[in-house]
């Protein structure tokens, strides 16, 4: 199984930041902007749209809000196992650590994975900057 980490220093606060990613069905307009292009909510499923036409189904697993973990699984796409992790972490001069991770088979999905998880954490930063600034 490979496993793909991101992380990145944003200059919000980290409540800031929580709001926004644990807002599970404004994906696209609250958190990654221009990544994910929309989101529909099924239950507690969420279909999104990428900016690469891309479309996937995410499961909600879990919602930490001590500490400030969101957990999800796609369900529908290429991966015969997917499972995301987002985490807000205080980075110590009032602003946030924002860290992603997913685990991910077949291991030939990594590089691509990777590539998207780049792209989106990029958005992340741009969207909460841009919408604290």
């Amino acid at each position: 199984m490979a496993t793909i980490h991101k992380q990145r220093n944003i200059g919000v606060s980290p409540d800031r930041a929580w709001d926004a990613l644990a807002d599970w069905g404004a994906l696209h307009e609250r958190l990654a902007a221009g990544f994910a292009t929309d989101t529909q909510l099924d239950g507690t499923d969420r279909i999104v749209s990428f900016f690469n036409g891309v479309q996937a189904r995410e499961r909600f697993v879990s919602s930490d809000e001590r500490t400030r973990r969101l957990a999800w699984s796609i369900v529908e796409g290429p991966y015969a196992h997917h499972n995301g992790v987002a985490r807000v972490l205080d980075d110590g001069a009032g602003g946030t650590l924002f860290e992603w991770t997913a685990d991910v088979l077949p291991d030939e999905t990594a590089e691509r994975t990777a590539e998207m998880m780049e792209a989106g954490i990029e958005a992340v930063k741009r969207t909460l900057e841009q919408a604290d600034g």
